[in-house]
């Protein structure tokens, strides 16, 4: 179970203070979906960095199963993050020197997992993504739905409990974002992995199990 309490971030720019969470509390069970909502500049892709460690809070806490992961040092919050959590944001961020497998592998390869066992997993997840023909193309010879499921391949490679997805379809066509839609969807039905969404997207926010807003700095529960 991932717990927020009395979640704060502020940020100082050009002298100023800048509230960008006052106070959020929320919860999501284990294999559950959130989705996060709001207008830009509310604090969504903040609250979804501070989720997935990249960043951290000024006050508060963010528990995983009853830990304050924040109380942490770097090193180990670090090895947590990569053991634990996958992400994908709007800008899919592929190499573009390197192959769509080799992307898929990037993060296992990182990790030191021999090579023919990164390979295995990513083959075998770019398969699953219907790319089991374009694992040899590089970036920018797919299209932006095809980089889409090769970043989500990526986030996947490790296998994480949680995956966090930042406007997943924000940059896609409507009929390519419903196929990524389909499955952020399915990965989290079948594989019960735990699914926070920050979108813009009605349709995708209704099929999340949980949705919340964020407008000046505070939490409503429908928009």
């Amino acid at each position: 179970m991932i717990q927020i309490k009395n979640l704060q971030k502020t940020f100082i720019k050009d002298g100023h203070r800048i509230e960008v969470h006052k106070g959020l509390d929320f919860e999501i069970a284990e294999g559950q979906s959130l989705a996060v909502v709001g207008v830009s500049g509310a604090g969504k892709s903040t609250l979804i960095h501070i989720i997935g460690t990249l960043d951290h809070p000024t006050s508060g806490a963010v528990l995983f199963d009853g830990v304050d992961v924040f109380t942490w040092p770097e090193k180990r919050l670090a090895a947590f993050r990569n053991r634990k959590i996958g992400f994908v944001f709007q800008f899919h961020n592929l190499l573009p020197e390197f192959t769509a497998l080799e992307n898929a592998m990037m993060p296992a390869l990182i990790q030191r997992m021999p090579k023919r066992e990164s390979k295995r997993r990513a083959e075998a997840i770019l398969g699953e993504m219907g790319l089991s023909d374009r694992m040899t193309h590089k970036p920018g010879e797919l299209s932006g739905g095809e980089q889409q499921r090769v970043a989500l391949a990526r986030a996947l490679i490790l296998e994480p409990e949680i995956l966090l997805a930042d406007e997943p379809t924000g940059n896609l066509d409507t009929e390519t974002g419903k196929r990524i839609e389909d499955m952020l969807i399915s990965l989290n039905r079948t594989k019960r992995i735990t699914l926070i969404v920050v979108t813009h997207n009605p349709s995708l926010a209704d099929r999340m199990s949980q949705r919340i807003g964020l407008r000046d700095g505070r939490m409503y529960t429908r928009e």
